[in-house]
């Protein structure tokens, strides 16, 4: 149980958690994770025989990282220490652990939200999106992202290597273990009115943001790489139009200005995408995503020389493109010259002196994350 200043409900939440153990005859023991009450709900926990653990850094995923890491059982059960959750209901989840399963959640839409357990504006809006979003970018199976009543396996747990100190540490645990392929359960759970008087920890928009930050920056798919893909595709299809001439839609005209835009497009899209091979590559090698087969054969059978040589060809075709935009203003006598013509050649030349530029620097940067992956290779 995470605690910050429970004291008016820590009680109740062992007395339930002591009989459930008591009935159901297991071989278990409660820790409450303290992250600096000065309610006294130490002296609480103490009281009622608990084992208390010490959490000094502040935040929700550091006061669980604590708790979960002092767990000596083989099975861990989670639940917030503000009697919004029965933890005389914790059977169904070890029996699913006992199944096999890695993590057990809790569906409070599907158990139950008595009145006044939820604000309008987290069970309609909040945690519906936040979960349609985890279940779009990381295929997660739940349909409660944020339960804060679960169960999973302290093997399973130390494979996910957590790090989220905030609220968001409820995201990480779901989308790590989806990531990872591990076996998830869901159960139905009742969500209660909490018996605190004062407001919870919970700040809406805050912490809301910060589920969804986590959830963008730990999909650099999403994050960089569709946005990338469209743009580069957008911005190429319209320069090639363009390129022929002006065009019309209606009374509306597009010309070299359009152009430049696109030009800027596939620039701005090419760099998205390089962007989210850094940051999946870099994802992996620190152990926040799974190793990715794709991303493997691919250090295995593309090299640095690889992108050299195709960085090179693009400059190559850059360079070229200018040759001819300077011949043609040598043709003019290096006087004025019409800019819807010439700039038609001097915009897809820079655009490719850009791409080849970028993919030169962005293969060396690529060896040096693959450098580790290399030297097995050689070894």
């Amino acid at each position: 149980m995470p605690c910050l200043n429970e004291a008016e409900t820590l009680a109740t939440c062992i007395r339930k958690a002591q009989q459930a153990i008591e009935k159901d005859g297991l071989a278990a023991e409660i820790i409450v994770a303290d992250n600096g009450s000065t309610d006294g709900s130490l002296a609480v926990a103490r009281e009622l025989g608990v084992r208390v653990v010490d959490v000094p850094r502040k935040g929700y995923g550091s006061a669980l990282i604590g708790g979960i890491e002092a767990a000596r059982g083989e099975l861990v059960i989670m639940g917030d220490a503000d009697d919004s959750y029965d933890f005389l209901a914790i059977a169904p989840l070890v029996a699913k652990l006992r199944e096999g399963y890695d993590l057990v959640m809790g569906n409070r839409f599907t158990g139950g939200i008595k009145a006044g357990a939820m604000v309008w504006s987290h069970r309609w809006v909040g945690n519906p999106v936040l979960t349609f979003i985890s279940r779009v970018f990381f295929h997660t199976p739940v349909g409660d992202m944020h339960c804060g009543l679960r169960g999973f396996r302290k093997d399973a747990y130390k494979k996910l290597r957590l790090r989220a100190t905030g609220m968001e540490f409820a995201s990480e645990m779901v989308i790590k273990a989806s990531m990872r392929r591990m076996k998830i359960a869901e159960i139905p759970v009742t969500l209660s009115p909490d018996g605190r008087s004062r407001p919870p920890h919970l700040r809406t928009w805050r912490d809301g943001w910060r589920h969804l930050r986590f959830m963008l920056l730990f999909s650099p798919r999403w994050l960089f790489l569709y946005p990338g893909l469209s743009l580069f595709t957008v911005g190429l299809l319209v320069g090639a139009v363009l390129e022929t001439g002006r065009k019309y839609i209606g009374p509306v005209s597009f010309d070299i200005h359009t152009l430049l835009l696109a030009g800027f497009a596939c620039l701005i899209g090419y760099q998205l995408v390089v962007f989210a091979v850094f940051t999946k590559v870099f994802a992996m090698q620190q152990g926040f995503h799974p190793p990715n087969p794709a991303y493997t054969a691919w250090f295995r059978n593309i090299k640095l020389e690889t992108g050299l040589v195709v960085g090179g060809l693009t400059l190559l075709a850059g360079t070229i493109g200018t040759v001819v935009a300077v011949l043609s203003w040598g043709a003019a006598g290096f006087g004025a010259l019409d800019p819807s013509v010439t700039m038609r050649e001097v915009i897809p030349a820079a655009v490719l002196l850009t791409l080849g530029v970028q993919t030169v620097f962005a293969s060396f940067f690529l060896s040096i994350l693959g450098i580790d992956n290399e030297a097995d290779q050689v070894a």
